[in-house]
């Protein structure tokens, strides 16, 4: 399933993609407030600032928002990924950007994070294959931008648990900020990560600033 293949009785594509925009606008609001499960679809398309009878124009039922919900997040951050992390440098000091600008997008986006995690499992299997694999995306960027950071090659399974436990080290500033802002701000956070990161990569200092 793509979100190509939600079904809509409207057939111009911008006004599809417009309406979409409002709607997972609202839903991302009311599914952090409420949850999934206790939004209605009337709920949303208020939100969203059109009536219940406009909503079912663009959608068929309350999951396919969900799923809405889940790619836009995902394409958002697959966008900030690419636009702030340099895949093709060949440096430690590239590696500590891309962690960097990782954890400060998690920051800017901890709600809809908690919000696709929360209610994933909501979604179709085929829509959570889909949903999990520009996952696997994003985590495959990390991991190209460690292969090409770091001086020595790494086997290809530490790669891809480095990329991963960066990958969930950035979400777990939103899932346990309540905590961890006792004692960390995101800059010193996110300092001590690289710091710990680097120290078990047995890699040379780099420029944390």
């Amino acid at each position: 399933m793509t979100k190509n293949q939600v079904p809509s009785s409207i057939k111009d594509e911008a006004l599809v993609e417009k309406r979409r925009e409002q709607m997972v606008k609202g839903a991302v609001t009311l599914f952090t407030e409420k949850g999934f499960h206790k939004t209605t679809t009337r709920e949303i398309a208020k939100a969203a600032g059109f009536s219940i009878g406009t909503l079912y124009e663009y959608i068929r039922k309350k999951e396919d928002v969900l799923f809405l919900v889940c790619d836009s997040i995902y394409e958002r951050v697959k966008e900030r990924m690419e636009s702030s992390i340099d895949q093709n440098e060949t440096s430690i000091d590239n590696l500590v950007c891309a962690v960097r600008s990782y954890f400060s997008l998690m920051d800017d986006m901890q709600g809809e994070v908690l919000v696709m995690y929360q209610e994933v499992k909501s979604l179709s299997k085929d829509a959570q294959d889909y949903v999990l694999q520009k996952e696997r995306d994003m985590v495959a960027m990390l991991e190209k931008v460690i292969i090409n950071s770091l001086p020595n090659q790494l086997p290809e399974e530490d790669t891809a648990l480095i990329a991963n436990n960066i990958f969930v080290q950035g979400q777990m500033w939103g899932f346990r900020r309540w905590m961890l802002q006792r004692t960390f701000t995101l800059e010193s956070y996110t300092d001590r990560q690289i710091h710990l990161l680097l120290q078990g990569l047995n890699v040379p200092k780099a420029n944390l600033s």
